[in-house]
């Protein structure tokens, strides 16, 4: 079956093999994997400002990504996986002043992804595992409040250890929203996306989101972000994208194989 996950500016993640967007099979395909034992990965993204620089699906882009090299290790080890469809909905309260942010309430970002946890075992997947790359804390709070009580359902939280540590300088100082971190993973992953021109131009902004979110700033204006950006995206590049996306798609691997051991 020819790989219908390859582009010209993104690489199949499963080597150009079978599908691996649960979207992109037929329902007896589908029903051959979930035979398999098939474990689903259900990316989590959000639609919000990402600077002038980044698309607002920035997360919905990284989510899928890493959700896609994570199947691509699990079926290496001879493990089937699938990427569900995305939520590219998420508590996006921070970045609700610029134009195309959509927020929803974190009762039903957690009443969503539970349903869909529930729905997906259901339907035979033998686990779930959350690829979240919206880093809003109101928005994580609503994914691991969804996740609680599911058997065979994982949310590695990349916010904390060990992960957390692996992820480079920028990430681990909260410097971090559209910074080189999201933007080399987008670089990576969707090229086409990244407006290069204006990226190149941009000054770093050291300023934590993290640490003013823990100060009580509301939003990304008051914690100092006015173009919704914090980092360096000129320091981005597609290579580190690259690295970043081996941690990731290696903390989703190794939850999914925890909850099938």
């Amino acid at each position: 079956m020819p790989c219908r996950a390859a582009t010209p500016a993104r690489s199949c993640a499963a080597s150009c093999g079978e599908p691996v967007k649960l979207g992109d099979l037929t329902f007896p395909e589908a029903r051959e994997a979930i035979a398999k034992g098939a474990v689903a990965i259900l990316p989590v993204g959000s639609t919000e400002a990402h600077g002038p620089h980044l698309p607002l699906a920035t997360d919905v882009v990284i989510a899928e990504e890493a959700a896609r090299r994570a199947v691509a290790r699990l079926r290496a080890e001879g493990t089937e996986a699938v990427v569900l469809p995305p939520v590219a909905y998420g508590v996006t309260d921070f970045a609700k002043g610029f134009a195309g942010t959509i927020t929803l309430p974190a009762n039903v970002v957690h009443g969503f992804v539970r349903a869909i946890c529930e729905g997906a075992l259901a339907a035979g997947f033998r686990a779930v595992v959350i690829s979240n790359a919206h880093l809003e804390p109101a928005h994580i709070a609503a994914i691991r409040s969804a996740v609680e009580g599911l058997p065979k359902v994982a949310f590695p939280d990349k916010t904390r250890r060990p992960w957390s540590q692996k992820l480079g300088e920028e990430f681990r100082s909260g410097a971090c929203h559209a910074g080189s971190y999201e933007t080399s993973l987008v670089q990576a992953a969707a090229p086409e996306l990244v407006r290069e021109d204006l990226r190149r131009t941009l000054p770093e902004n050291p300023i934590s989101i993290g640490r003013a979110i823990k100060e009580g700033k509301t939003s990304f204006e008051e914690a100092g972000g006015p173009d919704a950006y914090f980092g360096a995206p000129a320091a981005a590049s597609a290579a580190q994208g690259d690295e970043l996306y081996e941690t990731l798609a290696e903390m989703l691997a190794t939850a999914a194989k925890e909850l099938i051991a």
